[in-house]
């Protein structure tokens, strides 16, 4: 990954750490749906125990792509998106420069073909 002096990479790839795993991946899909949640009402939709879906929580909290606010004796989760957008926007940056590159290989081999099929002329 390309370092920036605002420390937006390691913003990144903590993003991409957290999304790798599918049960984090699924825990943002319902946030995402419901708006807000408790670990008990997410571990309901998924098939794994609510101390692992407070597990999952964090890691996506650590990410910035949650937070969770205390109600009562309960913690409800919220989706952040800030954090996922600069990872979007960083991907979208990843992907214009490779399709630069790509264009100027493009141009290139092009280039090059044309060259190769100009008949020779005699000396």
């Amino acid at each position: 990954m390309t370092e920036r002096p605002d420390g937006a990479a390691e913003g990144v790839d903590g993003v991409l750490a957290a999304l790798a795993d599918p049960t984090r991946r699924r825990l943002l899909d319902l946030l995402s749906a419901q708006g807000e949640a408790t670990a008990t009402t997410l571990a309901g939709s998924l098939p794994v125990t609510r101390q692992a879906v407070v597990k999952h929580l964090a890691v996506l909290d650590a990410a910035g792509l949650v937070s969770g606010a205390r109600s009562g004796r309960e913690v409800r989760y919220t989706v952040r998106p800030v954090a996922l957008d600069a990872t979007a926007r960083w991907m979208a940056t990843l992907a214009a420069d490779w399709d630069r590159r790509l264009a100027t290989v493009k141009r290139i081999a092009e280039a090059a073909e044309r060259e190769a099929r100009r008949p020779e002329t005699p000396r």
